[in-house]
């Protein structure tokens, strides 16, 4: 066997005998919990700008934006702005000349004025509204028009309600054999009750809202083969969803 599919075909046997380790998706959960004491994911920065996430879901970010190569993608949610500026250098060493556009409630002063300075923000468009506002989703409908592979990532108000409304505007936008991300299903397996300054919470939170959408279409499915390769992700439960229609 060529030597490099014999790697492949070691890590797939070894990755799926591990995602069958109920054990181990336990602890990583827990592990998850008990770094959350410490704001854990508050930890890290992209190119200098705070990005709010575990290193595996950066790391996975990587692999898919490398293999789909989109030219577009979009963002809701924008903080600190490290998503955004680690998609546009993803843009960079595609050599696409591919872009991004996010769209955030309230892009504070102090963080737009970083990531207006930031070299990456010149294939960067923000926009301040809300993500399910039909006039702000309008303007990145038609921003998109002009591009050929697209892919969204939805990190913006995290209840089952806004997160629902989020996937049925912008999974048209999708194009085939790209993905919708939805980070924070990992609010569904915590406990009831643990996240106390926001609204949502187990049985209200994006992962409700993926498995809702989920059964209104056939042209999106959860790959789940991500989240089990990764164990410690704010995607748990199936978060990156691939459009196959």
């Amino acid at each position: 066997m060529n030597p490099i599919e014999q790697f492949k075909q070691e890590r797939a046997e070894a990755m799926k005998l591990m995602s069958q380790d109920a054990e181990l998706k336990q602890k990583s959960v827990d592990w998850m919990l008990h770094s959350d004491k410490y704001k854990y994911t508050y930890n890290f920065t992209w190119m200098g700008r705070p990005i709010i996430k575990y290193p595996q879901d950066i790391q996975i970010m990587q692999e898919l934006i490398w293999d789909v190569k989109p030219d577009l993608i979009i963002e809701t949610g924008i903080a600190h702005g490290g998503s955004i500026i680690f998609s546009s250098s993803m843009m960079e060493l595609l050599g696409n000349g591919g872009k991004v556009i996010a769209v955030d409630i309230d892009i504070r002063k102090h963080n737009r004025d970083e990531i207006e300075k930031h070299p990456m923000m010149k294939n960067i468009t923000m926009l301040e509204g809300s993500s399910i506002d039909e006039g702000i989703v309008q303007q990145i409908a038609d921003y998109a028009k002009g591009f050929k592979k697209v892919m969204v990532v939805l990190d913006s108000n995290h209840t089952h309600d806004h997160v629902l409304r989020e996937l049925e505007m912008y999974t048209p936008l999708v194009s085939m054999d790209s993905y919708i991300l939805l980070p924070d299903t990992f609010v569904e397996f915590f406990p009831k009750g643990y996240v106390t300054d926001r609204p949502w919470d187990v049985g209200n939170n994006p992962y409700t809202a993926m498995e809702a959408f989920l059964k209104t279409t056939k042209k999106f499915v959860k790959d789940e083969s991500i989240t089990d390769k990764l164990l410690v992700t704010e995607a748990l439960g199936g978060g990156y969803l691939k459009r196959i229609a």
